[in-house]
C-alpha cells in the first residue's frame, strides 16, 4: 500500500523544511523531498508536520479519575480512594472499552505509540482470570482498535508497602495487582506475545511493591528477551526514606543491585533522584520519563532535569494518570517547571523538548525505527495547525517553539500511524472519542 503527502512545513532532523513531499509504502517512509511541489494526488497537510509522539508512561484506567479527584480540595487520599474504586470495578470488557477510548484520545492528540505500565492483572479477589493475561490482552487490543502502537510494560507488584521493618502484604485493590511470586509473574508475562503493532516489556512497580530478589527475576527475564524495563523511581520522599531505612541505599541503588539498570531501563519520575543516581543513569545509558502534569497534580515535586540534561541522561515524557493528555503540555512543563525550581530560563531548548516527545520516547519503548521523519522509518506524521488562536503569527524560524510552547493537543489536525490515517481534521476516523470516553467512564464510576 502506498500513499503520498505534501507538507507545508515538516520537521526533518530538528530542522524545518518547507514544501516537503513524502511518499509512504507499506507503512514506512519511502521518499522525503523538501522543496518539492505538490502533485495532484498528494494529501495536503497544512501547518507543521512533526514525527509521531510517544507517550512513554500511561496508566489507562486512571483516565476515569480526571477532575473527580479534585473534590474535597483534591487530597492524596481523594485520589487514592477513587483510583482503588476504579481498579476494583474493571473487568476485561470494561477495561477494553475504557482503554480504547483513552487511546483514541491519545491518537487525536498526536500520540502514535503508548507505553502502558500495566499492573491491573487479576480479579478483585486476586484470583487470576481463566486467561491470566485477559486484562493485558484487552489493553493491547484496545490500542490496536484506536490505531496506535503499544508497548505493554507488564508490571510485577508483590507487596502492599515498605517501611523500616520490611514489606507489608497486599490488601484491598492491591490484590488485583499482585502475582503470587516473581516466578509466577515471569511465567504469566512469558505467555504474552508481541505483534506487528505491539511490544512486550517488563515493569518493576516500585521499591514499595517489589523486593530486591524479585527485581532480579524481572531483570533476568528482560535480559533474556532484550526487553525494555521501566520502574517508578523516587516519586515521593517517603519512598526514598523507607528504602534508605531498610536497605541503606536509594531506590535506584536497589535497582542497580538487581541488574535492572541498563540501556533498556527507564526510571519513571526520578523526582527525588540524587546527583549520584543521575550519574549512574547516565553511565548506564538509561532514560528518565518525566510526567509533569501528574507530578504537579499529586504534589510530588520537581525533578532536577537540568542535572539530567547536563549529564547526558535521555529524557522521555508521559501523561501517566492523564490529568491531561497533551504531550506538548508535558514537554513544555519540563522547561517551565525547571524555571520555577531554579529561577533560570532556557535550560531546555524547544527542539530538545520535542525530541523527548518523539524519538527519545519511542526509543525507550523499544521502537527505535519510529519518532523521526526519515527514509525507512515508520510512517508516522502529526500535523499541527499554525493558524489557531494559540499558534497564529509564528514564523518559520519559531515554528518548533510554537509547537512546544504555544500549541495544545487541540491544534493537532492530522495524524498518520504506520502509513494509516487515524485522525483527520482533529477527529478520530473510527471512534467518537468524547462519546466513548463519557460512556465508559460513567459506566465505570457511576453504576
Amino acid at each position: 500500500m502506498s500513499d503520498s503527502y505534501w507538507c507545508e512545513f515538516a520537521l526533518l532532523d530538528r530542522e524545518v523544511g518547507a514544501s516537503v513531499r513524502i511518499t509512504v509504502a507499506d507503512g514506512r517512509f519511502e521518499s522525503i523531498d523538501p522543496g518539492a511541489p505538490a502533485q495532484p494526488d498528494d494529501r495536503r497537510l497544512h501547518g507543521i508536520t512533526v514525527p509521531g509522539l510517544a507517550n512513554a508512561h500511561s496508566h489507562a484506567f486512571h483516565r476515569a479519575l480526571r477532575s473527580r479527584t479534585q473534590r474535597d480540595r483534591g487530597t492524596f487520599w481523594t485520589w487514592r480512594d477513587l483510583m482503588y474504586r476504579a481498579a476494583e470495578r474493571l473487568d476485561p470488557d470494561r477495561y477494553h472499552r475504557l482503554a480504547r477510548a483513552v487511546f483514541a484520545e491519545m491518537a487525536q492528540a498526536g500520540v502514535t505509540t503508548v507505553g502502558e505500565f500495566h499492573y491491573l492483572h487479576h480479579q478483585p479477589n486476586g484470583i487470576p482470570y481463566s486467561d491470566p493475561n485477559a486484562m493485558g490482552e484487552a489493553v493491547v487490543a484496545a490500542a490496536g482498535d484506536a490505531g496506535i502502537r503499544i508497548t505493554l510494560l507488564d508490571a510485577l507488584y508483590l507487596h502492599g508497602g515498605l517501611d523500616g521493618s520490611g514489606y507489608a502484604p497486599p490488601s484491598g485493590a492491591q490484590l488485583r495487582f499482585s502475582d503470587p511470586s516473581a516466578e509466577a509473574w515471569a511465567d504469566r508475562a512469558s505467555a504474552l506475545r508481541p505483534g506487528g503493532s505491539s511490544r512486550i516489556g517488563a515493569a518493576i512497580h516500585s521499591v514499595r511493591a517489589v523486593d530486591p530478589d524479585a527485581m532480579s527475576v524481572v531483570a533476568s527475564w528482560a535480559a533474556d528477551r532484550e526487553a525494555q524495563v521501566h520502574a517508578h523511581v523516587s516519586e515521593q520522599t517517603a519512598e526514598d526514606d523507607a528504602c534508605h531505612e531498610r536497605f541503606a541505599v536509594s531506590p535506584l541503588g536497589l535497582l542497580v543491585r538487581s541488574g535492572a539498570v541498563t540501556d533498556r531501563f527507564t526510571a519513571v519520575h526520578a523526582t527525588h533522584a540524587t546527583e549520584h543516581d543521575i550519574e549512574v543513569l547516565a553511565g548506564a545509558g538509561s532514560t528518565v520519563c518525566m510526567c509533569p502534569t501528574t507530578e504537579r497534580d499529586l504534589g510530588d515535586g520537581i525533578a532536577s532535569t537540568d542535572t539530567m540534561a547536563e549529564s547526558g541522561v535521555a529524557l522521555a515524557i508521559g501523561s501517566d494518570s492523564h490529568a491531561v493528555i497533551d504531550l506538548f503540555e508535558e514537554a513544555r512543563a519540563v522547561e517551565l517547571d525547571e524555571r520555577l525550581r531554579t529561577r533560570r530560563r532556557g535550560v531546555h531548548r524547544a527542539a530538545d523538548l520535542l525530541h523527548t516527545a518523539t524519538a527519545a520516547g519511542h526509543q525507550c519503548l523499544g521502537w527505535s525505527d519510529a519518532g523521526l521523519i526519515t527514509v525507512g522509518g515508520r510512517a508516522d506524521l502529526v500535523t499541527v495547525a499554525l493558524d489557531s488562536v494559540r499558534t497564529a503569527g509564528s514564523g518559520r524560524d519559531t515554528m518548533v517553539e510554537a509547537v512546544v510552547f504555544a500549541a495544545t493537543s487541540s491544534d493537532v489536525v492530522h495524524v498518520v500511524v504506520d502509513g494509516r490515517r487515524v485522525s483527520i481534521d482533529g477527529c478520530h476516523v473510527d471512534i467518537d472519542v468524547p462519546r466513548a470516553l463519557d460512556e465508559s467512564i460513567r459506566t465505570l464510576m457511576e453504576d
